[in-house]
């Protein structure tokens, strides 16, 4: 409270302490820094404010005391500090500093030894310098200003030196006031502070003794109360503060608008960004105030978050050791004038984020994520700072706040007054029988125009000074400016209170067991996310800030709570009232801040209608002679009279009771009428929305016809809710397609699947709360209740259905909604609730199970008779009905929400080996294994066990599969194996891939294979299946088959052959499929080896090509296999080159035939047992990914060895042909083609 806030007072010691530093004795004394000292301080001591002498100290002159002579600037200074105690209270101080000339003579004489001294041993230093003493003047507080040239007379030769002669030059000594105080009120301690020290500089004294202000502003100066704004009384001006109302923005009163130019809004959104993330971030800067500025005006933009790390916004040089700290910290450093920034020598921190101030620029880490919406947040902040005149650029602010306010003193236009005008006014101001005069005139109404004319400094319209209007202005640009930021969290974290875990009884097991407790459900969390603010708040989550808010949110159902929480909750609340379309409050859509004209009224409103005006300044109790002063020199205060405040402190507060009630309740009768038709109208809404949801819970008391009608209305709202969600996720899914078919507009398109999904989820909450029996049941857990009372083991006892996979040689799958359960509670990432129900809301989507799930919970009727009145909506048969058909619609496409979304969980998978019976041994005496890759990685190879066909095993999630390898080591009699596919499932989605194989696995035996990597598809359901579970997007393409097989090898003549129109337009596919893989959004794309190594994929289109006119098949002799061609045509060329035959080719045709030659000799050295065709397969692969398959067909071409293994109407030996396929072909130099790990693992290139 400000009536038990401290005063300080700052002065020199009256000795001359050097400092010890070593660049203090090379540097003229005039440019030293000396040892300070607290001369004096009032009151004593404060009980629940300890004074801490050391901190202040070093705080109020970070580098000590400056001396200056006549010739240097010596204009007052301002900057402002901040103490932060193990408790993590913070105490601010203020501090005016000015210069007060030595009276001491053993001080200048000091100061002339020194002088001489350094002039002794620095000879050249004598020599007179043609700089500026601006450019040599050392002041401690490097101000924001530009320093006045100073006086170049003949008298000041030495001191325009650097040099100081005592006996011609007046020494000056920097002394500072400051105030300490609990809550930021910067403005108003300025401008208290100043007018302080301009009662001593005056020519005439003050009205009353500087003790009386002090007293005044110590003991009977009140807290204002929130939500209104106080007058008090300086020495010359009346000095207005206020307080933000409790649903507002706690009290930040540094001025954003000079942060955002010091910085330029792009490096402070960067800066912001890198705070949140808990970096170290170091600020620099020549000016202290600079650095207190950016650093609370950065960690004001938290909100509702807190900084919870070193916090030192200016760090004393005594200090600097406070850099090494591996933690992260918010300080601040003083820069030296002219010092290069090359030389600060820093901790080399990979997160470490250097700010520039004075040169408005940033240095950040390496990598890092970006806050979501960035551009658009920037856009947003910069018409916020446009419209107030400031440039959004990053540059030095066009004048600063005090030269604007002194150009308007001078301009006579604004009513100011100069000359003889301001020498009566002085007069009359330091006349106390006037003073009482114009009291007792203001109080009896008559109007004294000419002394009020004359008593007003810059007087504004309406009464209010230049410094009133600028202060408003600046607490408008603050206020909107923070209000955009804390609007980017309400809508990010709108629903976090539905993730906290609140599991502890009481508050006391709860800190006991603290760091052993989950306390936020981060899984669930983030799969609710839209997905571009994944990468941001997966490491936001895991902050300090962020555990602490969660924190503090826990804590406040047992403890009143956090202020910064209790708005932010607030907000929330009338966000949902404005928002009741929920997924507006989780889109990735930026969306503006709705309330800066709002916000920037209610602080118009409290400076120009001041609600409180303090006690005035009063002569105290002082003994005769106690007061005096010489002007120019600020005095020792009585002590006396300031170690305590008056005997009876309620006196101001009896006296304006009263007053405070009646002018409460008119303000409360017109305020409303004072609003914008826009806010009046908003302010009704609010109005009727709260009204509305007030009277639900009491429907029962009411008419069985208004129950009826409200109830119908409201019904009738879920309703249609869920057949548009349902509809738009539906054409979402489809995509552009669906919309140009009619199916929906194009302007509902563009939000991302995981948004819509967690919108659904939201909707069911609300349909399972509707009409909810909640008499017994608390509120913290009722959203809870809402989704989860119905998944118990006591509610689906019913025949549990299979799902039979016999044909596919997959033992059956138990579906039921207990079984999906137990999969759901086995989950340890998920902690909550409301994440477990949410999760089995994906699970239940992605299986095509949701509404058969939710029709046989929704059967047990005496259930819901039990738990639900009779308008619920779950007991409305009609609605129900249709609720259930629209989430049936959903099936008519593929889901993987559940999959995509809980990546690190463990999953257990099955693998069945399906032999072709007919044609090879069911059983293989080798040792068999398998390894299955997908989008999110592999199991590892998993050996299964000789004679058995199954095998299941538990991984971490691998995602979509994609491949299979497939090998064994061809151990024992009957080694080969001709295997028919292998079948993959899911064992908690269910969802099943056929991996098809038709080829054999041994030596001697087909292309002599030992491993093959199959490529998989999503097993179609069967036929048995319900209408709405069998439609489904198209199939994956799959590895090659048997049947292509026979038709490419054409043994004994049968099979067919493709014509070479028919092989050609093969490719054409191939290499079009791959382009529009590339052209379609990252997210929509599908698995890259399908379209290479699938059936109907480049791989097998070339091979087609290759095998055309191919001699393959030879009486009594085996198969050769275009493999075969290949190395023969290498070897060729090898021997070729060791000849010399190469030697006269052109040099790119020689570097061709090196790269061919080395990627075969790698293929063939690789330790994987691959045949012949994965080896072409391979090749093919990595020609497509390094842009070399081009340059090797002509190779191929070229070689003699084509003219006896291809006939003369082989597709390969037509020049036309194979110039078109070139041609093709190099259309895929355009994309970046990647292979799965599984295609080229053991090939060392």
């Amino acid at each position: 409270h400000w009536q038990q806030r401290t005063g300080r007072e700052r002065r020199p010691k009256g000795e001359l302490a050097l400092g010890t530093t070593r660049e203090n004795f090379e540097q003229s004394p005039l440019k030293r820094t000396f040892k300070s000292k607290v001369l004096a301080h009032y009151p004593e001591n404060v009980e629940w404010n300890p004074f801490d002498q050391d901190a202040v100290n070093m705080l109020c002159m970070p580098k000590g005391l400056s001396f200056r002579t006549q010739a240097d600037s010596r204009e007052p200074q301002f900057h402002s500090f901040l103490i932060t105690r193990e408790d993590g209270s913070r105490t601010y101080g203020f501090v005016h500093t000015f210069y007060e000339e030595v009276t001491s003579p053993q001080i200048c004489s000091a100061m002339q030894t020194l002088y001489q001294m350094h002039q002794a041993e620095n000879p050249s230093s004598a020599t007179p310098s043609s700089s500026s003493s601006s450019s040599s003047s050392m002041d401690s507080l490097a101000s924001s200003l530009d320093e006045a040239d100073s006086p170049s007379s003949s008298s000041c030769r030495s001191a325009a030196c650097g040099g100081y002669d005592a006996s011609r030059d007046t020494l000056y000594v920097s002394k500072a006031l400051c105030l300490i105080t609990p809550m930021p009120f910067m403005h108003a301690c300025r401008r208290f502070l100043s007018q302080v020290h301009r009662a001593v500089t005056a020519s005439l004294p003050p009205p009353l003794p500087l003790e009386s202000y002090v007293h005044n502003i110590l003991y009977e100066v009140p807290l204002p109360p929130p939500g209104r704004s106080l007058k008090f009384h300086g020495v010359y001006e009346p000095i207005v503060c206020q307080r933000p109302g409790p649903g507002e923005l706690p009290l930040a009163d540094f001025p954003l608008g000079q942060t955002f130019p010091l910085l330029g809004v792009e490096n402070l959104v960067q800066l912001f960004n890198c705070t949140l993330l808990e970096m170290q971030i170091l600020l620099y800067s020549q000016d202290y105030q600079r650095l207190m500025t950016v650093a609370e005006g950065i960690t004001t933009l938290l909100f509702p978050f807190q900084w919870q790390h070193v916090y030192v916004p200016i760090l004393p040089a005594s200090l600097l050791h406070f850099l090494d700290a591996p933690v992260p910290y918010l300080m601040g450093l003083q820069s030296k004038e002219g010092t290069d920034r090359s030389k600060l020598e820093l901790p080399q921190e990979a997160n470490l984020c250097f700010v520039d101030i004075d040169n408005h620029c940033i240095e950040l880490p390496e990598d890092f994520p970006q806050f979501p919406n960035k551009p658009e947040l920037i856009q947003e902040l910069s018409e916020v700072l446009l419209r107030y005149g400031i440039s959004p650029v990053g540059g030095a602010p066009p004048t600063s706040s005090q030269q604007a306010l002194r150009e308007l003193e001078d301009d006579g236009r604004n009513g100011n007054l100069g000359g003889e005008q301001l020498a009566v006014l002085e007069l009359l101001q330091g006349n106390a029988t006037l003073e009482r005069l114009q009291a007792l005139a203001k109080r009896t109404g008559v109007r004294v125009e000419a002394l009020r004319g004359v008593g007003g400094e810059g007087e504004a319209q309406g009464g209010r000074t230049a410094v009133d209007e600028e202060e408003l202005r600046n607490a408008k640009l603050n206020v909107q400016l923070r209000e955009v930021f804390a609007s980017r969290f309400t809508m990010m974290f709108a629903d976090y209170e539905a993730f906290v875990i609140q599991s502890a009884p009481d508050l006391e097991s709860w800190l006991t067991n603290r760091e052993q407790m989950h306390n936020f459900d981060k899984a669930s969390f983030l799969s609710d996310q839209p997905e571009p603010y994944l990468p941001f708040l997966s490491h936001f989550i895991e902050t300090q800030m962020f555990a602490t808010f969660i924190d503090n949110k826990i804590m406040s159902q047992w403890e009143e709570k956090e202020p910064l929480l209790r708005v932010f909750d607030g907000r929330i609340d009338k966000a949902r009232l404005y928002n009741v379309r929920a997924p507006s409050l989780r889109s990735s859509n930026y969306q503006r801040c709705t309330i800066l004209k709002e916000s920037a009224q209610a602080i118009e409103q409290r400076l120009l209608k001041i609600d409180h005006t303090a006690i005035h300044p009063h002569l105290l109790d002082m003994k005769i002679g106690q007061g005096k002063y010489e002007q120019g020199f600020f005095p020792k205060l009585q002590s006396d009279v300031l170690s305590v405040g008056p005997t009876n402190n309620n006196r101001w507060s009896n006296r304006t009771a009263t007053a405070q009630r009646r002018k409460d309740r008119h303000r409360q009768q017109t305020e409303h009428l004072t609003l914008d038709n826009d806010l009046k109208e908003k302010y009704m809404q609010e109005a009727r929305s709260l009204g509305k949801n007030l009277r639900q819970p009491k429907l029962s008391d009411l008419s069985p016809a208004v129950i009826a009608q409200t109830n119908w209305k409201f019904v009738e709202g879920l309703l249609k809710e869920c057949r548009m969600k349902t509809k738009r996720m539906l054409v979402e899914k489809m995509g552009r397609e669906a919309v140009e078919l009619g199916h929906g507009e194009a302007n509902i398109t563009g939000l991302e699947e995981n948004t819509l999904i967690a919108s659904l989820c939201d909707l069911l909450e609300r349909i399972w709360s509707h009409g909810l029996q909640v008499k017994q049941v608390s509120l913290p857990k009722l959203r809870c209740v809402c989704v989860c009372f119905f998944l118990t083991p006591t509610v689906s006892n019913g025949p549990e259905r299979r799902k039979s996979e016999s044909s596919l040689g997959m033992p059956s799958l138990r579906e039921s909604v207990i079984q999906d359960m137990r999969h759901i509670q086995s989950m340890g990432e998920i902690k909550t609730d409301v994440g477990r129900a949410r999760a089995w809301i994906r699970l239940s989507l992605e299986k095509k199970l949701l509404s058969q799930h939710l029709k046989r919970l929704l059967s047990r009727q005496a259930l819901t008779k039990k738990l639900y009145k009779r308008y619920a909506f779950l007991r409305c048969e009609e609605e129900k009905e249709q609720f259930l058909f629209h989430l049936l619609s959903l099936n008519t496409v593929d889901y993987f929400c559940f999959t995509s979304v809980f990546t690190t969980i463990m999953i257990p998978y099955r693998a069945v080996i399906i032999p072709i019976k007919k044609l090879s041994n069911a059983m293989t005496t080798s040792n068999p294994w398998v390894c299955v890759s997908g989008e999110l990685g592999d199991s590892g190879v998993r050996q299964i066990t000789k004679n058995v066909l199954e095998i299941t095993f538990d991984c971490q999630n691998l995602g979509k599969l994609t491949t299979v390898q497939l090998g064994h080591d061809n151990s024992g009699l009957l080694a080969k194996w001709l295997v028919d596919c292998v079948m993959v499932r899911n064992e908690i989605t269910g969802h099943t891939y056929k991996f098809p194989c038709g080829r054999w696995l041994g030596k001697g035996v087909d292309d002599g294979s030992l491993e093959r990597v199959l490529i998989g598809e999503l097993a179609s359901p069967n036929a048995d299946e319900d209408c709405g579970r069998g439609c489904r997007t198209p199939d994956m393409q799959h590895s090659p088959g048997q049947t292509r097989r026979a038709s490419i090898t054409s043994m004994g003549g049968r099979g067919y052959k493709p014509t070479s129109a028919q092989i050609q337009e093969a490719i054409g596919e191939a290499v079009n499929s791959i382009c529009k893989h590339f052209h379609k959004p990252e997210k929509e794309r599908g698995s890259l080896t399908i379209l290479l190594c699938g059936e109907v994929g480049l791989v097998g289109a070339l091979e087609l090509f290759f095998h055309n006119g191919f001699k393959s098949a030879r009486l009594f002799q085996k198969t050769v296999f275009v493999w075969d061609f290949v190395e023969k045509a290498v070897a060729y060329m090898e021997s070729a080159d060791q000849m010399g035959d190469m030697q006269e080719t052109a040099e790119p045709l020689g570097l061709t035939c090196v790269s061919l030659c080395h990627y075969v000799s790698a293929i063939n050295s690789s330790p994987r047992n691959i045949g012949k065709d994965g080896k072409f397969q391979l090749l093919v692969c990595l020609g497509a990914r390094d842009r070399l398959l081009i340059q090797w067909l002509p190779l191929l071409v070229e070689c003699p060895v084509i003219q006896r293994m291809y006939e003369e109407s082989a597709l390969l030996r037509d020049r036309t042909t194979v110039n078109d396929l070139i041609a093709v072909l190099q259309t895929l130099h355009d994309f970046p083609i990647t292979l799965e790990a599984s295609l080229v693992k053991g090939i060392d290139l």
